[in-house]
């Protein structure tokens, strides 16, 4: 008579599956498998083979707290199931005398996490016996033309999910600047943290069963993930900071990977880390994504608006000497701000509003209660299709709202100018398998001027002002003129004089006449033209205050008054300079200076408003690789840096990193730095991961924070 059969030794097969579904860069010891793309696994037998028709097994996977057949988190399947009730499919391989192999799949909607794997094999007369074969966990898969993230193109699946290094620009519009950047998502134990993230969230906090159950949505994934990288509603990943006081934690200007900070959130109890900013809560939202399997890039907005009120107006408001004020609205342009894209159907919209979506963590605006942003469709923002959720008027603001300038003097306001094209410029990303920068500007908006996007500006408006008479919350469309004013706040345009008029007939521009490094004096000139046949006499009052990339001013540290006297048709230059001991003391750690000018002609109302943003530049970091890179074989790295300050520096500390080089961040310590010195430091490491990879370096003292440079470099297999 036949025995029951008997599970001695499953096999998961963890590395050939793991390659397969191109996560063996994660892990070759632990089964880590995209839904919607079969998986094999062996059961070996103590007692005898598996007979069809004798045996029925049965499997059974489980996820979350609170497994449910109805809620999708639980499911019992068999290889005797052809066209049953489960999603989940099981198909016999080959059957041998002792073992079994097996293929399985999940539904390309499954839930992903981590998952329990279990059998009950049903031999004759009744004879039930269940084993727990293993835990592994189910993933996102772009490669998978039926999953809701699927890429159809495998070198953007590279870029956008594989590649864990790249680049977040800032800077300003006339000097865009690339930051190296670890995105680390396949090193050792990311993924985990990942999961516990996940865990963390209010959703799961509060309803674990409806949670996991809605975690096969990229949809519901991504605004989840959105919501912890910020902590302003929990116990999210990163404190925001824009006060300039970091003296409790990191300036954010520091990082230079996720990895670091992921695990500091891990490894303090999942407390935020301290501190960041757009650039960092971006590129740690590129990290999670990446790693659960949602192809994602970092995007930049050069000039981006903040539209507090929804009217898709920012009102900015000047004192007389050209300095800006900030009003209670809190209206802003970002010099820069950054936020991610994601790519995924949108079967919650209507046809053609799937792809790019816009999700940003910076904690701005709250979208249902939570510090989240997005998913907004990039197709809906070109369109102006504000009604499309999630939070695509705000996003929109940020890219295609209109500027208005007002002089404030005496207790009145006096409108200067409607700047219909100045936010949302230069919208950057790094390119597909390549380090150059990629202007995805069109995307987003019809180009500055043309009909198309007056259009499509006015169509969004409309259909604020309809939610908003339906109830939907909107602020008031008409800018407020008795809204009382105090401190300095952001512009970041880099535009010519603004008149009220529309023929302009003086106009003002500066203009450099040096690259502004950081350490040296600032020189430019003012160039006054007159385009009118009459004589103009005109009082300019010029200043400087240094900015935060948010737009955020300080105090104004330079200021001065000229005269000048235009023949008709005629152009002069004023030459100014602002020396680094005047401006070295007052500079923010985003490296920003703000020099304005408001002109005014004698016997006349009119105001000319002209203004410019420098980013001073520090010389990059040098890294070269001596010898060849070779897995598991010893590397020295030499990094070349020095201290561009014409006066001493202290308290200087070195951070490298790069991931499949260094199995943590490399901190040295190297102390003071006299005056233009050049030094360097070799570094020894042992490679651990083949194929292209990147170092990232980052020099602070307390004087700078943020010197940084790059190294890509490709690692070989070996023998």
């Amino acid at each position: 008579m036949a025995q029951g059969l008997e599970v001695a030794l499953t096999d998961l097969h963890s590395s050939w599956n793991n390659v397969r579904h191109h996560t063996e860069e994660i892990s070759a010891d632990y089964l880590l498998v995209r839904r919607g793309q079969p998986f094999n696994i062996t059961l070996y037998f103590r007692n005898r083979g598996f007979q069809l028709g004798l045996d029925n097994i049965i499997f059974v996977t489980e996820t979350g707290p609170v497994p449910d057949l109805a809620k999708g988190t639980r499911a019992v399947f068999s290889l005797a199931d052809r066209g049953g009730s489960s999603p989940w499919i099981a198909s016999l391989e080959t059957n041998r005398p002792t073992s079994l192999e097996v293929s399985l799949c999940a539904p390309p909607m499954a839930a992903v996490g981590r998952y329990l794997l279990k059998i009950h094999i049903d031999s004759f007369q009744g004879s039930v016996t269940a084993y727990q074969l293993g835990e592994f966990i189910l993933l996102f898969n772009p490669w998978c033309p039926a999953d809701a993230v699927y890429l159809d193109s495998e070198p953007l699946r590279q870029e956008y999910v594989v590649n864990d290094y790249g680049f977040i620009y800032q800077g300003n519009k006339n000097w865009i600047h690339p930051c190296p950047w670890n995105y680390g998502q396949f090193e050792e134990n990311i993924i985990d943290i990942c999961l516990e993230l996940l865990d963390k969230s209010l959703n799961f906090q509060v309803d674990p069963a409806t949670d996991c159950a809605l975690r096969g949505s990229p949809v519901y994934i991504s605004r989840v993930v959105c919501a912890m990288i910020n902590s302003n509603d929990d116990n999210g990943v990163l404190n925001g900071n824009w006060s300039e006081n970091y003296a409790d934690g990191v300036n954010p200007a520091e990082w230079t990977g996720s990895v670091a900070i992921l695990k500091q959130w891990h490894a303090n109890g999942c407390q935020p880390v301290h501190y960041g900013q757009c650039w960092v809560f971006a590129a740690i939202m590129c990290t999670v994504m990446r790693c659960l399997g949602i192809p994602t890039r970092v995007i930049t907005n050069f000039d981006s608006g903040h539209d507090t009120d929804g009217n898709l107006i920012i009102d900015e408001y000047y004192d007389n000497t050209g300095r800006i004020l900030e009003n209670k609205k809190k209206d802003t342009v970002w010099n820069f701000h950054v936020w991610n894209e994601c790519w995924m159907a949108r079967k919650d919209l209507p046809p053609g509003y799937g792809g790019w979506q816009v999700l940003d963590a910076t904690p701005q605006e709250t979208s249902n209660g939570l510090y989240c942003c997005g998913p907004a469709s990039v197709r809906a923002i070109k369109e102006g299709e504000v009604d499309l959720k999630y939070d695509t008027p705000f996003v929109f603001s940020m890219v295609n709202a209109d500027c208005m300038s007002w002089l404030v003097s005496g207790g009145k306001e006096q409108k200067l100018h409607r700047d219909t094209s100045s936010v949302g410029s230069c919208i950057s990303t790094k390119s597909i398998q390549s380090d150059e920068r990629d202007d995805i500007t069109e995307n987003y908006k019809y180009g500055e001027g043309s009909p198309q996007e007056r259009q499509v500006f006015l169509k969004a408006l409309q259909k604020l002002k309809a939610g908003r008479s339906q109830g939907h919350h909107q602020a008031d469309f008409q800018p407020s003129r008795t809204m009382p004013l105090s401190q300095a706040s952001p512009r970041s345009l880099d535009r010519p004089s603004l008149q009220p008029s529309d023929v302009i007939q003086v106009s003002l521009k500066f203009k450099l006449l040096d690259l502004p490094n950081m350490g040296q004096d600032i020189s430019f000139v003012l160039l006054a033209l007159n385009m009118s046949p009459k004589f103009k006499d005109l009082k300019v009052n010029l200043s400087a205050q240094s900015l935060l990339h948010d737009g955020s001013p300080l105090s104004p540290f330079w200021q001065d008054i000229v005269f000048i006297t235009l023949s008709p048709k005629e152009a002069k230059t004023h030459p100014c300079k602002i020396p680094y001991s005047q401006y070295s003391q007052y500079l923010s750690t985003d490296k920003l200076i703000r020099i304005s000018a408001l002109g005014e002609e004698k016997n006349s109302p009119e105001k000319i408003l002209a203004n410019k943003i420098i980013t001073l530049a520090y010389p990059a970091i040098m890294i070269n690789v001596l010898g060849a890179a070779i897995v598991n074989q010893p590397l020295s790295i030499q990094v070349i840096f020095s201290n561009p300050l014409s006066e001493q520096v202290a308290d200087c500390m070195l951070t490298v990193e790069g991931s499949g080089l260094f199995k943590k961040q490399q901190r040295v310590l190297i102390g003071v730095l006299k005056p233009q010195h050049r030094a360097s430091i070799t570094l020894r490491t042992v490679p651990f991961k083949s194929g292209q990879r990147q170092i990232q370096a980052n020099l602070r003292s307390n004087k700078f924070k943020d010197i940084k440079g790059y190294r890509n470099i490709n690692v070989d297999f070996g023998l």
